[in-house]
């Protein structure tokens, strides 16, 4: 078994969504906007000879935004591991953290309807992942034991490097255990491993900016990402 503080996690958040733009929390499920898309394939074109060509797993929130961010952003690296078995996986517990509409995501079956989705692995997102309630509740409480749920899922999986695509606020729960407004641009990427292979909390330990992304709001945080 690998030892953890040899990992690699290159941490993303998606591109620009329709909410960042009109600061409209109750558009649901927000998609990327145009510019998010432009957003996503600059981050191929950063991306597509280093870690594109090494990362061992690709792992998304399953929010409209971050599964198209994932699918833009990093088409070699999905193709690459596709041809190894190993589909992009999308997992509930990287949704974004707040309860309003834009951060609330759609039904799985809504999602197989999406044609842009085909070939994604949505199987784990079962009735009731976007219900904002028990495991995936929004106070402060919950939220951090599901980001400690992610270090230690992170943590625990046989990948030595793993891209992880998800939300500002949601990131910030992950690396650093509350919302600390430690700012994430859109579609920006971080390398994080781990401090200890067998701490509770399996904290995380910043390694290195890799891209800095492109802001959309630049003087103060956003309230929803």
């Amino acid at each position: 078994m690998v030892s953890a503080t040899s990992k690699r996690i290159y941490f993303t958040r998606h591109a620009q969504g329709e909410h960042n733009v009109a600061e409209d929390w109750m558009i649901p499920d927000a998609p990327l906007t145009q510019i998010g898309r432009s957003q996503s394939q600059r981050l191929h074109e950063s991306t597509k000879e280093t870690f594109q060509q090494t990362a061992h797993l690709l792992v998304t929130s399953g929010l409209s935004r971050t599964m198209s961010t994932t699918l833009v952003g990093y088409p070699d690296l999905k193709k690459r591991l596709e041809a190894e078995g190993k589909n992009v996986l999308v997992i509930p517990q990287l949704q974004e953290c707040n309860g309003y509409p834009c951060d609330i995501g759609s039904d799985r079956e809504i999602l197989e309807l999406n044609p842009e989705f085909a070939g994604l692995d949505l199987s784990q997102l079962t009735p009731g992942w976007n219900s904002k309630e028990g495991f995936y509740a929004w106070d402060s409480k919950s939220l951090k034991n599901r980001a400690r749920w992610v270090r230690k899922w992170l943590r625990d999986r046989e990948e030595t490097e793993i891209v992880v695509v998800s939300h500002g606020d949601c990131l910030r729960y992950i690396t650093e255990g509350q919302n600390s407004w430690t700012h994430w641009a859109n579609a920006q990427v971080r390398l994080y491993t781990f401090v200890s292979d067998d701490d509770e909390q399996a904290e995380l330990v910043k390694v290195r900016d890799v891209y800095p992304g492109e802001d959309f709001f630049i003087d103060e945080p956003e309230v929803s990402e």
